[in-house]
């Protein structure tokens, strides 16, 4: 087995090298003077299972690409097997037609994987599962929620706790680490008037004097998450965390947490974090670098990876 790293989230591939106790493969990811991506693999690979990570995020599409060109002379080198370890899958938003003559370009990535040579695809919190049906190879799609239930156990031991979904579609997500728990579940209904801009209409459940937990899988702009945590507060509860996988957080999204009524967001390292992240006074980020390490064990070793979730 090797592991290999493109540069979107190399921290994070060291900490998964680290707990394996392999080190990284030797390659050479750069560009030329017109940015075109080029990879070198300064290591046999031949028969070997080699695992590729790199999470495309910001920016989105060069991380792709990196990801492309690294599958495609891994593929040349005679790699036995390559998996695409994607903590963040970019584009997973696009996973349907939104309005006539749009994209489905969750799927066109899916497809643009498997052609440069990705045997499987090993990813974290999908924004929506059905994009595994995408691939025509074999997905592993890992949830965060083991990593988050045991943080929000350690630092709300003896709370009354209701765990918020800020939209109907999380509701399941939510569900799932109310029933780790064993907190009330609250869901928010809003009103998107556009991309990016939403409204938060009505709270189902109750959250009066209670501490509120929001749990989403992406935050972008932050703004469906802070309007949420303003209603909770507004409702009446008397705090309002926020637990989300990929903090993708572009803009001024960063100043709008800072500025919000949430007392601590609370992230994974799927996308590493920006100087901003660093320095924010309440947002920190979890480690998912065992997590992705066991997976990556269990898939080489053809074991079960659906068991770490039981």
């Amino acid at each position: 087995m090797k592991i290999l790293s493109c540069n979107s989230n190399r921290p994070l591939a060291e900490a998964i090298s680290a707990y394996l106790k392999l080190p990284l493969t030797q390659a050479s990811v750069r560009r030329f003077s017109d940015m075109e991506v080029f990879v070198e693999v300064q290591e046999n690979v031949r028969g070997e299972d080699v695992f590729v990570v790199q999470s495309t995020s910001y920016p989105a599409n060069d991380h792709l690409m990196e990801l492309l060109v690294t599958l495609d002379a891994l593929k040349r080198s005679s790699a036995r097997r390559i998996t695409a370890v994607i903590p963040y899958y970019g584009y997973a938003r696009q996973d349907r037609k939104t309005s006539s003559r749009s994209p489905i370009s969750a799927k066109l990535v899916a497809n643009l994987i498997t052609a440069a040579g990705a045997d499987r695809v090993l990813t974290l919190d999908l924004h929506a599962p059905q994009i595994q049906g995408f691939f025509d190879i074999p997905v592993d799609n890992l949830y965060a929620s083991p990593v988050l239930t045991k943080e929000i156990r350690e630092s709300h031991a003896k709370q009354e706790l209701v765990i918020v979904s800020p939209d109907v579609g999380g509701v399941l997500r939510a569900r799932d680490i109310a029933r780790r728990v064993d907190a009330d579940l609250a869901i928010i209904d809003k009103r998107r008037e556009r991309a990016g801009v939403s409204e938060v209409m009505n709270i189902i459940g109750d959250v009066e004097g209670r501490h509120c937990i929001l749990v989403d899988d992406i935050v972008d702009s932050a703004g469906t998450l802070c309007n949420a945590a303003q209603a909770l507060i507004d409702a009446g509860a008397k705090t309002a965390y926020a637990y989300v996988t990929h903090g993708v957080l572009s803009g001024g999204a960063v100043a709008r947490v800072s500025a919000s009524p949430i007392e601590k967001l609370v992230l994974t390292d799927s996308i590493v974090a920006t100087e901003a992240v660093r320095l924010s006074r309440n947002i920190r980020q979890l480690t998912i670098a065992p997590l992705m390490a066991e997976a990556i064990l269990r898939i080489s070793e053809e074991r079960s990876v659906s068991s770490l979730f039981n």
